[in-house]
């Protein structure tokens, strides 16, 4: 059983359709796919539709963004979550607000030195989808500033960057309590994925390990095997399970669907722990 547990859609940083996502999954040869946009669900009764259609098993899920006292970027990857628990809907909503905020900041910093509007970006969000840097970057390709994203992020909109603006995101210890109390299982994404920035030490695994964290994802592309052997060792040690995945989001990134997968006893051990929506089958 191919078991494939992250992936993105358009209504988040993903270049295809949630039905679309699912369509792939399919044409990839998965079982079965999560769809785990960043803060955000809505994209799950589409892809609850396709799944049937498609005979691909859907896992609701959602990466959400958190930011630690240090203002280290961790990304927690929540499955089988109630999507309207207030507490957690309060916090996401407020996270996306900000983001939209930021975005609209940053697009006015660009356009003193490049081609660029606010109109440019909308051009490339998908309806209802929050405005991010993944769709800056696209907006700079089509203005021919840059190659493609992956250019736009090493040479323009790197948190280096005089570009870059700070927005709000939730603590990950609280993130994890609220992906719990939502009946959902909170998995720590690839967490040292120290080629996209600075990574976590012992204090904030502890602080998520004590919230209620359940889960690692270890077989990820960008953690380097050193990273893996430590994430191995630190699941061991305090009984989380792991997970593998592509982190797919269509042509927006080079990922493949299947790349790394995550084992049935995994998926099933998650279908037990979530309690707040259900696997689609």
């Amino acid at each position: 059983m191919k078991i494939d547990l992250h992936a993105h859609s358009n209504v988040s940083d993903g270049t295809e359709a949630p039905a679309g996502v699912i369509a792939s999954a399919s044409a990839a040869g998965l079982d079965v796919v999560a769809l785990t946009d960043h803060d955000s669900t809505d994209g799950w009764d589409q892809a609850s539709a396709a799944a049937l259609e498609f005979g691909v098993a859907f896992v609701p899920g959602m990466e959400i963004s958190c930011r630690t006292r240090e203002g280290i970027s961790v990304h927690l990857l929540s499955y089988l979550h109630d999507p309207d628990h207030p507490g957690l809907l309060e916090e996401i909503t407020k996270a996306k607000d900000a983001r939209l905020t930021r975005a609209k900041r940053m697009v006015t910093l660009l356009a003193e030195d490049y081609p660029l509007s606010w109109d440019d970006v909308i051009h490339h969000v998908a309806p209802g989808a929050t405005v991010g840097r993944p769709h800056i970057a696209d907006a700079l390709v089509a203005a021919g500033a840059v190659a493609d994203r992956s250019e736009a992020f090493t040479a323009i909109l790197t948190s280096h960057s005089r570009y870059f603006v700070q927005h709000y995101a939730p603590d990950p210890a609280l993130a994890v309590e609220l992906v719990r109390a939502a009946g959902g299982v909170p998995v720590f994404a690839h967490p040292v994925a120290s080629a996209r920035g600075r990574v976590v030490g012992e204090r904030t695994y502890r602080e998520m390990i004590d919230a209620g964290l359940q889960g690692l994802e270890v077989e990820h592309r960008d953690n380097p095997e050193e990273g893996r052997v430590f994430l191995r060792r630190l699941a061991a040690e305090h009984g989380l399970f792991m997970t593998g995945s592509s982190d797919y989001h269509g042509t927006g990134k080079p990922n493949l669907f299947g790349e790394n997968l995550t084992s049935p006893e995994v998926l099933a051990l998650i279908e037990e722990l979530g309690t707040g929506s259900s696997v689609i089958r």
